[in-house]
């Protein structure tokens, strides 16, 4: 393998861990302000990477995407450890359980607004590197937004459904015992990750022209 695809490929990786990190920081950030302290007093409420870190969607899934050699690299997704909250603490336990669901999506969506920003930095000083990183890093925050929203365990869009229809901690704990397994199957799915490529890709040029920064 060509040692720049590594370096390329190291690079995405780190950003796809502080993608990652700020978004399980989400969480637990809107956790707290809802009035649950559990991720908090765990030390969760946290930027330091290591305590995010998820073995299978933050280390292994992301770095067999990365270096075998199918192409997949093209397709870079993940997922960081869940943030614990406890319901009963939540002020308005339904709707406040739905917004710590959808803060680290919120999360990422944000980044990505910033890093646009970032690549239209580098356009108006002539620094191109830091254009393209930053463009490439808002568009993998925009990924994992929509990925996130996909309603499977251990993903925040079954953790809406959840919500949304009252379903019990018991029954979608069942249900998640199996959630790795099958969102890696989903993601075989051309057809899914085709539409995930669209609105990411679609969303990052809608960006992009709002600040500037032609994207192809």
């Amino acid at each position: 393998m060509d040692s720049q695809v590594i370096i390329d490929g190291l690079l995405m990786y780190v950003g796809l861990v502080v993608l990652l990190t700020f978004h399980e920081f989400g969480h637990a950030w809107m956790a707290w302000k809802c009035g649950d302290d559990t991720a908090k007093s765990m030390g969760r409420c946290s930027l330091n990477p290591i305590v995010h870190i998820d073995p299978i969607g933050t280390v292994l899934l992301p770095l067999l995407m990365l270096f075998l050699p199918t192409g997949a690299s093209r397709f870079l997704i993940g997922w960081a450890k869940p943030v614990p909250v406890n319901i009963s603490q939540l002020r308005n336990p339904r709707w406040d359980d739905i917004l710590v669901s959808l803060a680290g999506p919120w999360m990422n969506l944000a980044l990505a607004v910033v890093l646009m920003g970032l690549a239209r930095v580098g356009m108006v000083t002539g620094v191109e590197a830091m254009t393209s990183f930053c463009a490439m890093l808002a568009r993998l925050s925009l990924m994992l937004c929509f990925f996130n929203l996909i309603p499977i365990p251990p993903l925040d869009g079954s953790q809406v459904v959840r919500a949304l229809t009252s379903m019990s901690y018991e029954t979608y704990a069942k249900l998640a015992r199996f959630g790795f397994i099958v969102l890696i199957l989903v993601l075989q799915i051309p057809i899914v990750r085709s539409v995930l490529t669209l609105v990411t890709n679609t969303s990052w040029g809608i960006i992009g022209n709002w600040v500037g920064v032609p994207v192809a």
